[in-house]
């Protein structure tokens, strides 16, 4: 009757290992990255955040600047040692074209302003101790946009559809044992990707991009295959540049045809414009419009409102619009403005009495 297996054993058979291997020589067949992997990895996330610079910058109303991409590896005692004080943090999960998670780190401070920016706030003199449940869920929806943005640069860099997970957030305390954290314990060996982050006069400060490293090598392999590159030694080189040979070839090919023979070449001559009365008269086969239907729209007024006022919208609200009682409307035929009007009343339906057609160069420029 054979004996049972100690955890220690069950566990050196998940890693593919005996229970009489050495702990050192595990560790040497740990994966890292040498130098060409750190900087493709940097280039990846130079382009993939800099269109998130451009979608957060949309949401937040702001100049936003993500730049300066730093690649190292960090271990998870590391990654302790690194944020003693809770922060914020979001996982994302890419789904399609390529799998794995990675996780996004800012500061409290940086996440309670954009939380106010995205509220409709200013983004000045924010608690970091407000970041309730709505405002973290406002964070969640920004890094949302941020690395749906990055997921579409990646498509057009890796050549194939990228789709990840919405994301889900929150504090990591690198002193408690989270959910986020317990994920992290999983990954033994991680990249640290560390941006620049400026959004406007109210941040500038870090974020930083966290993935296991079998994460890491996967992306750098999806762009060697996007860009034609192969990762061999040297003698394997030749390989990739033989077709070069084959486009110098071509060239000289034009030089034994023959001569393109002389084309006579004359100055080209345009119908005369027509007179701006000839422009004004109605075409004979208007009438083949006449039953084309038309959306027409009467605009009372308008105004603006920012997140925070419309969320406080109740039934009985009232909302101010930025003309005045008994002032001219405006009519719209397919958006453009066309007339303007007074209401009136018919028997129990409102209308428009047309008071003003405005003449077509007044249009331009009106939606």
């Amino acid at each position: 009757m054979s004996e049972m297996l100690s955890q220690d054993e069950i566990d050196a058979l998940l890693r593919g290992t005996s229970d009489n291997t050495p702990t050192s020589e595990v560790e040497v067949k740990e994966e890292h990255l040498d130098s060409m992997e750190s900087d493709a990895l940097g280039e990846i996330g130079n382009i993939s955040f800099g269109n998130s610079a451009t979608a957060l910058s949309t949401l937040l109303q702001q100049k936003v600047e993500i730049t300066t991409p730093v690649v190292s590896e960090v271990t998870i005692d590391a990654l302790r040692e690194r944020y003693p004080t809770p922060h914020v943090a979001l996982r994302v999960g890419y789904t399609e074209g390529i799998k794995g998670e990675n996780v996004l780190v800012l500061t409290r401070e940086d996440a309670a302003i954009i939380s106010d920016l995205m509220l409709g706030g200013t983004g000045e003199n924010v608690d970091p101790d407000s970041l309730d449940e709505i405002r973290l869920s406002a964070v969640q929806e920004a890094m949302n946009q941020m690395m749906g943005a990055a997921a579409t640069s990646l498509s057009t860099v890796l050549s194939k559809k990228i789709d990840i997970s919405p994301p889900l957030v929150e504090i990591f305390d690198a002193t408690k044992n989270q959910t986020i954290i317990d994920r992290l314990e999983l990954w033994e060996t991680m990249v640290l990707i560390e941006f620049n982050l400026k959004v406007g006069t109210l941040i500038d400060s870090k974020i930083v991009q966290i993935a296991p490293i079998q994460f890491g090598k996967q992306l750098v392999d999806e762009l060697m295959k996007a860009t034609g590159e192969v990762k061999e030694p040297v003698k394997e080189q030749p390989k990739v540049e033989a077709p070069k040979p084959q486009a110098q070839s071509v060239a000289p090919q034009p030089d034994k045809q023959k001569p393109m023979p002389e084309v006579a070449v004359s100055q080209a001559e345009f119908m005369p414009l027509q007179s701006s009365a000839s422009q004004d008269a109605v075409p004979a086969n208007l009438g083949l419009l006449y039953d084309v239907p038309l959306n027409v729209t009467v605009e009372l007024g308008r105004t603006k409102k920012s997140v925070r006022e419309v969320l406080e919208l109740s039934q009985g609200s009232i909302i101010e619009l930025d003309k005045l009682a008994g002032e001219p409307v405006d009519i719209y035929v397919n958006q453009q403005r066309i007339a303007r009007g007074e209401v009136v009343v018919i028997e129990e339906n409102f209308g428009v009495r047309v008071t003003e057609i405005i003449q077509p160069h007044e249009r331009i420029g009106i939606v």
